[in-house]
């Protein structure tokens, strides 16, 4: 049986909602980030960068980073067709899910721990000025991106639609005009309609469902 790491609300979400998708049997234990229980020993021996997603395979070993967990759980389960099932389709979802992690994801890190780009106290309210402008860019890219579509890579979902919810409930939390995202609120709503997705978000009483 698997073992997925996440915390609420966090970028974990994707990989939580991918492995429900899955149908695979696992456990599921929060590492709440509020509560800094990610810094415990305890969990350090699992993710020694203390950090969430983490999971745990069936023999013990442990897969880090949503992009790598994401494409580990689609190879495994192809009959879920979490990614596209054509091998440029698949290079498309790896490289989208990168440009979320390493671009979309620090956007909003500007905002939510300004803290850790500068040391100046007087500072921070620039860095987290320009952060959320940078990640509102980020969202209306993938709103454009998602014009004339039913999910991110086309009439199919995968697990870039999971990982792009993400940032539309992070937008919806930090009060962005996220109404205004027709397409992503679309998607949103396709996707909400899947049973793995809905019973992910009430688990982890996501404030997509209250939006």
């Amino acid at each position: 049986m698997f073992t997925l790491y996440f915390s609420p609300g966090a970028c974990s979400t994707a990989s939580h909602i991918t492995l429900e998708e899955t149908g695979a049997a696992y456990e599921h234990k929060p590492i709440l980030l509020a509560n800094k229980e990610q810094l415990s020993e305890a969990y350090q021996k699992i993710n020694p960068r203390m950090k969430v997603p983490a999971l745990q395979l069936e023999d013990g070993s442990v897969i880090t980073e949503n992009t790598a967990i994401l494409y580990y759980l689609g190879k495994k389960y192809p009959d879920a067709k979490l990614l596209p099932q054509d091998t440029l389709g698949e290079a498309r979802c790896i490289s989208f899910n990168a440009w979320l992690s390493n671009s979309v994801h620090p956007c909003f890190t500007h905002v939510a721990r300004p803290e850790r780009f500068t040391a100046d106290e007087a500072g921070k309210d620039g860095v987290k000025t320009q952060g959320k402008a940078s990640f509102w860019k980020a969202l209306q890219e993938i709103d454009s991106h998602l014009a004339g579509k039913q999910f991110i890579h086309g009439s199919d979902y995968t697990c870039s639609d999971a990982y792009s919810l993400v940032f539309l409930g992070w937008g919806t939390r930090i009060e962005l005009p996220v109404k205004e995202l027709t397409n992503y609120q679309a998607m949103k709503d396709r996707a909400l309609k899947r049973p793995a997705v809905r019973k992910v978000l009430e688990r982890e009483d996501n404030v997509l469902l209250k939006s």
